[in-house]
């Protein structure tokens, strides 16, 4: 399994905020887009999960381009975005009831995806009344029900505490073994230390970054 970015772009009205964005990541490999605040980061990540789209470019899978096969690309690709699109008045139960069956979220809850996020421990609060990271962490749930291959993560562990990090961390892991692909937003370092390779989004184009801890070199190149 592999996929391919090709020549994506996008403006705002006068505004170019993606020009010539082109990557290729194959099966196993997670993904870091970095750049500053507003380069663009959302937006790609968006056009990939279908949200918004494209002035141009493709988003291949295996060749297919997932642009004109909107099914295909809703089976293959989870998206997490930085808000957390839940409905606030049910409970996480009442949420993943939409994405699963009974006996599929029993199953995950018991001994699979929902268990390692740790969800069983607050399965019947509202959304609510969740934290921050009860949010992300539901949201991933639901987002990964159907076992998509392609996970697109808008900076996932913004805001959470460590616990809430690890689960996320654990899980991204468990999906990069399992022969999926990963694409990360973040600034994160531990996401940071999750990804096979960093790309950079700056004056709308992407650009291969070798992160070696240096924080300073990363604050300069953004």
């Amino acid at each position: 399994m592999n996929i391919e970015i090709k020549s994506i772009r996008k403006s705002y009205g006068s505004k170019q905020v993606l020009r010539d964005i082109n990557l290729s990541v194959t099966s196993g490999k997670c993904i870091g887009i970095l750049g500053s605040n507003g380069c663009g980061k959302s937006t790609l990540l968006s056009i990939l999960a279908g949200v918004q789209s494209a002035d141009g470019g493709e988003f291949l899978y295996d060749g297919r381009d997932l642009f004109k096969y909107e099914k295909q690309r809703a089976l293959l690709v989870g998206y997490v975005p930085q808000g957390t699109p839940l409905i606030e008045e049910l409970t996480a139960k009442d949420n993943l009831s939409l994405w699963y069956s009974r006996e599929e979220m029993q199953k995950e809850l018991d001994s699979g995806i929902l268990k390692m996020l740790g969800i069983s421990d607050f399965l019947t609060t509202r959304v609510s009344k969740m934290s921050g990271g009860m949010k992300k962490r539901l949201a991933i749930g639901c987002a990964i029900a159907k076992r998509p291959p392609i996970l697109i993560l808008d900076e996932p562990m913004a805001a959470l505490d460590i616990a809430c990090k690890q689960s996320i961390s654990e899980y991204v892991k468990r999906h990069k073994q399992e022969g999926g692909i990963v694409l990360i937003s973040t600034h994160d370092v531990i996401e940071m230390e999750l990804c096979d390779e960093q790309y950079i989004i700056k004056n709308g184009v992407l650009n291969r970054f070798d992160y070696t801890g240096n924080l300073d070199e990363l604050v300069k190149s953004l």
